[in-house]
């Protein structure tokens, strides 16, 4: 049965189906988009090219989806949802072929741009697609269902992908994700349920230009949060493998199973959220940040400690892995329905510009100081990103408690 949308959605049971054909598509794209961060020393090598250079793909993907998701997000806004996420699925399938194919590093820059334009539309559509889907007293468990597909992505896609590269190549790795790709593509088309993402006007009630919106100051206020948070997650996480070879020592072959762990604990992360991401977000949000905060410092002060570093990554993992769905479920809690899907464009640009962004300044300190730096820098974006999120909730609690009408 077809489900209407956000303004007209009938009575029916949760779209358990569809919301796991929406984690699954999310597996495939978070798995082709964080590839190289497995294989990142088996890509350097053969192609000839520094460890920072292979990161920077990284860099150059989410700068591709910060700079193309809004404007491809408006030019079709009034394409069907679900159309959409087919064809930008098949899009990434290319991409990724044309990465497994890549004679040269500029040819692989060109495969993730491919990858990075159809990434951003995928999000800004995907991203609101489970609010369509459900009522709004349900959001935060969709999400929380759909958000699954990402931390499947850390749990078995990227460890997978980097286990299959390590055994057969890199290239088959890219390769193989692509089929996967396609094989999604296949069951949204025939599990997905169609949406209608238009906004209805009430009778009487006068359209007013999205930039009035009352609720578009508290999703900006999400998006700087999200750029400071995940910036510094990705100056270090970007480059975890070569960290954790070089410096805590771990042989490359453990590599894989170490990511393995990370995404289990995330998984265990997400499943916490899910059951407090509606009632508490915001402060969910601050204690799990200080956690990863905490975790990270353990990673920073004994990295040599192999007992020490694996319970903080378990640790890291467990507290970072419910991030996203907390701040995707207090963006959609917060945006009204008629600016959903701007939200939905402006989540995935601020979580991308954060990832190319980390993944460029992680970089330069690799050339220029060296990975030991990488976790205390880290520290520093979480804990400007703690202070952040507590001084806007006050701020917006305060703007909201204005807004209300006082009594006569």
């Amino acid at each position: 049965m077809a489900v209407r949308g956000a303004q007209g959605k009938t009575a029916s049971a949760f779209p358990i189906a569809g919301l796991l054909v929406l984690a699954g598509a999310i597996f495939v794209s978070v798995t082709s988009e964080f590839l190289p961060t497995g294989l990142l020393p088996d890509m350097a090598r053969e192609l000839h090219v520094s460890e920072s250079r292979i990161g920077l793909l990284i860099t150059i993907f989410a700068a591709t989806v910060v700079v193309s998701t809004t404007p491809i997000a408006a030019l079709t806004r009034r394409f069907s949802r679900k159309s959409l996420v087919i064809v930008v699925l098949i899009v990434i399938a290319s991409g990724a072929v044309l990465a497994a194919l890549a004679p040269t590093y500029e040819v692989l820059v060109a495969a993730r741009v491919i990858g990075g334009l159809a990434h951003g539309l995928f999000w800004a559509v995907v991203g609101a697609y489970s609010a369509h889907l459900v009522p709004k007293h349900q959001i935060g468990r969709a999400v929380a269902i759909t958000s699954g597909g990402a931390t499947a992505a850390f749990v078995l896609g990227v460890p997978l992908g980097t286990a299959l590269g390590h055994l057969v190549g890199w290239r088959l790795a890219f390769a193989a994700i692509a089929v996967v790709i396609l094989v999604l593509a296949v069951l949204v088309l025939r599990f997905l349920p169609p949406v209608d993402h238009r906004v209805t006007l009430s009778t009487g009630e006068i359209a007013v230009p999205l930039g009035r919106d009352r609720s578009l100051p508290g999703v900006i206020v999400i998006c700087l949060v999200i750029v400071v948070i995940m910036m510094g997650q990705n100056v270090y996480y970007t480059y975890i493998a070569p960290w954790l070879i070089h410096t805590a020592h771990f042989d490359a072959s453990s590599i894989a199973l170490i990511l393995f762990l990370y995404g289990g604990a995330g998984a265990v992360g997400l499943a916490l959220a899910g059951a407090v991401a509606d009632r508490f977000s915001r402060r969910g949000f601050v204690v799990a940040t200080a956690i990863v905060l905490l975790a990270v410092l353990a990673l920073a002060l004994f990295p040599t400690n192999p007992v020490v570093v694996l319970a903080a990554i378990v640790v890291w993992g467990i507290a970072f892995g419910g991030l996203p769905a907390m701040l995707q479920t207090r963006m959609l809690h917060t945006a009204s329905a008629r600016v959903r899907d701007l939200a939905a464009a402006l989540f995935t640009t601020s979580f991308n510009l954060a990832i190319g962004g980390g993944a460029l300044v992680g970089g330069i300190l690799l050339d220029r100081v060296g990975l030991t730096t990488l976790p205390f820098v880290d520290l520093v974006f979480l804990g400007a990103g703690i202070v952040l999120s507590l001084a806007t909730d006050a701020w917006l609690s305060a703007r909201a408690s204005r807004a209300r009408p006082r009594p006569a």
